[in-house]
């Protein structure tokens, strides 16, 4: 294909752009809902697959790595399918936005639960020894002296989880869900022009994360202070 024979005005339509970016950006409540939601509850059950991770009880620290190794190493747009496709075979039937908080907060707990037992890990054991001399018990030294400082060490992994569930959260599409990139979807096969509104979204997703990483930086300098 010559220079010449490209459609330089397919490549991003302006008046097309700005006639339906409110359609599109009207799905942007699913894609935060999704990703805050799956983020939270990744979160609860990262932090509890961390601590069994650790446990000196095998049976536990093995389901706890059995876990995370095949919600590593399983595609999450598979996992959605299971969910929303799958299940209703055995008589499950979950709402789309739903299929897609419990694939999102179970493949995102994997991911969290390496994070902070990295974490953990990384306060030095004398912290341990330290807060128990003074009388505290291992459940308090835990969460008042050890989970603190673990904390500052994982907000920067744990931001990049949350851009990753926001950018990821495009999948729920591929199940119906009215989110941004869905919306896209639509409007690119009504007008014939993909290209377009693909780079509005990947404008609009960029614009989402950039916020997060605002946020990332004043978190970052708030445990820094601590």
């Amino acid at each position: 294909m010559a220079f010449s024979d490209i459609k330089w005005e397919y490549i991003f339509n302006i008046r097309l752009a700005i006639d339906n970016f409110g359609y599109v950006v009207s799905g942007i409540g699913y894609t935060l809902l999704i990703s805050a939601v799956g983020f939270l509850l990744g979160l609860v059950l990262g932090f509890l697959l961390s601590l069994m991770r650790i446990s000196s009880i095998k049976l536990v620290s093995r389901f706890a790595k059995l876990y995370i190794s095949f919600m590593r190493g399983t595609p999450t747009l598979v996992l959605l399918f299971i969910l929303y496709f799958g299940f209703p075979f055995i008589g499950i039937y979950f709402q789309a936005v739903v299929a897609a908080i419990i694939g999102f907060s179970l493949s995102s707990a994997a991911y969290i639960a390496e994070i902070i037992r990295s974490a953990l890990n990384a306060i030095d054991q004398g912290q341990w020894e330290a807060g128990m001399s003074l009388g505290l018990s291992r459940r308090k030294v835990l969460w008042r002296i050890i989970v603190p400082q673990a904390l500052r060490i994982a907000v920067p992994p744990l931001s990049n989880v949350v851009l990753d569930l926001v950018k990821s959260s495009s999948l729920a599409a591929m199940i119906t869900v009215p989110d941004i990139f869905q919306k896209a979807k639509i409007v690119g096969g009504r007008e014939n022009d993909y290209m377009t509104v693909y780079i509005m979204v990947a404008l609009i997703y960029w614009a989402i994360c950039s916020l997060y990483e605002v946020l990332q930086a004043k978190l970052e300098k708030e445990f820094g202070s601590y």
